[in-house]
């Protein structure tokens, strides 16, 4: 059998909808997710997080970067394997404020 990897629907948010408060980035993983990218295309820097009641975030993200997890790579073994819940919903806010561009997130189960 031939094991195969999908590609989620891309997820993001304008500019000019990052604030303080933390947004959401599209909706919700749809699957358990094996790897996932966070791309910040602003010109502000960024903190992501998929635990909003967390202040200080999880992921800082400089403007013009991207921060690429590979959860699945760790695995032991088959059976075994690490992935991103399914449900879990990424939100970004702003550390220092966007003005144009926005972020992304990508995500392979």
């Amino acid at each position: 059998m031939t094991a195969r990897a999908f590609f989620d629907p891309l997820r993001s948010v304008v500019f000019g909808d990052i604030s303080a408060v933390y947004a959401s980035v599209g909706v919700v993983f749809g699957h358990e997710v094996r790897e996932f990218r966070l791309i910040n295309n602003t010109e502000g820097d960024m903190i992501f997080t998929d635990d909003i009641t967390i202040a200080a975030g999880k992921w800082f993200i400089p403007k013009g970067t991207f921060l690429l997890v590979d959860v699945q790579s760790n695995g032991r073994s088959r059976d075994d394997k690490f992935v991103v819940a399914k449900g879990t919903q990424i939100s970004v806010k702003q550390v220092t404020a966007p003005s144009s561009g926005g972020v992304y997130v990508e995500a392979l189960y």
